[in-house]
């Protein structure tokens, strides 16, 4: 899979990783510095020609939050909602499930090996910008001192440049039977969906989420979901305690019905 890395010239975060990947792995992949924030870069996969070249990009990025959590967190961009922060409002850009498993399993295999007391996290689908292009952000959070940690920027460039093997990695024989699926519920940041996205004993990889805070869910919405990907998908995981009470719950499997996709609970996957 061809890819691009995309950052801002406003990011101290996507700065310190466009240095480490420069000064340290040089992966032989197009690196692109944009003038403007990230989020609000709408449809720059038509805008530069460099980018019609590529199948995939990823956004290198700061992670901003309430809560001071020293992180490395990977999410698909768009929005379920609102539009506040780039993008449009009940769109969601194309992503990959099994791109976003291989770069979470990469970021963690990272994070033990250099022994940075980071948390590791999906998150759910959020801001923009909106592109056609498949997609992610692959963030260091929260703070200043945090997105110009020479260490965190060098795990994720490492997992950037790790993302040459992906194609051979999904080549394998004991990835070839991954599930895809979209995550349902929760809070924004996927505790539950964490363990499964890096567990082998799920054979899950997961894409889009859909968090408890965007619900009601409705057919337009979901629909959304599952168009996004480069995959079929035909699973859908559902956080269960994260989708409200019985009746919540039962609506949501009855709308799930219509899209005939295959219903596991979360805490009734092995991990």
């Amino acid at each position: 899979m061809k890819y691009a890395v995309l950052y801002s010239k406003k990011d101290e975060a996507g700065l310190n990783i466009a240095e480490q990947l420069k000064n340290h792995f040089l992966p032989q992949v197009t690196i692109i510095e944009l003038a403007k924030e990230t989020i609000f870069s709408e449809n720059i996969d038509e805008k530069d020609e460099q980018l019609a070249k590529v199948d995939f990009i990823i956004f290198a990025t700061k992670h901003q939050s309430k809560e001071n959590r020293n992180t490395l967190s990977l999410h698909a961009p768009g929005n379920w909602r609102n539009a506040d922060f780039g993008g449009k409002p009940g769109k969601v850009c194309p992503t990959s499930c099994l791109a976003l498993k291989f770069l979470f399993e990469k970021m963690a295999e990272n994070i033990a090996e250099s022994k940075l007391n980071y948390e590791l996290t999906l998150e759910s689908t959020h801001h923009g910008p909106l592109i056609n292009k498949p997609c992610c952000f692959i963030e260091i959070g929260t703070t200043l001192e945090q997105w110009q940690d020479p260490l965190a920027g060098k795990i994720i460039a490492k997992t950037i440049s790790d993302f040459q093997n992906f194609d051979s990695w999904k080549n394998k024989e004991k990835n070839k039977d991954i599930k895809s699926a979209i995550g349902l519920g929760g809070p924004h940041y996927c505790s539950n969906f964490n363990k499964i996205q890096l567990s082998f004993l799920s054979n899950v990889a997961l894409g889009h989420i859909i968090p408890e805070y965007a619900f009601p869910l409705t057919e337009s919405l979901l629909q959304e979901a599952i168009i996004k990907h480069h995959e079929h998908i035909t699973h859908v995981i559902m956080d269960w305690k994260g989708c409200g009470n019985s009746e919540s719950r039962q609506k949501i499997l009855d709308l799930l019905k219509k899209f005939n996709l295959e219903v596991i609970r979360s805490d009734q996957i092995k991990k």
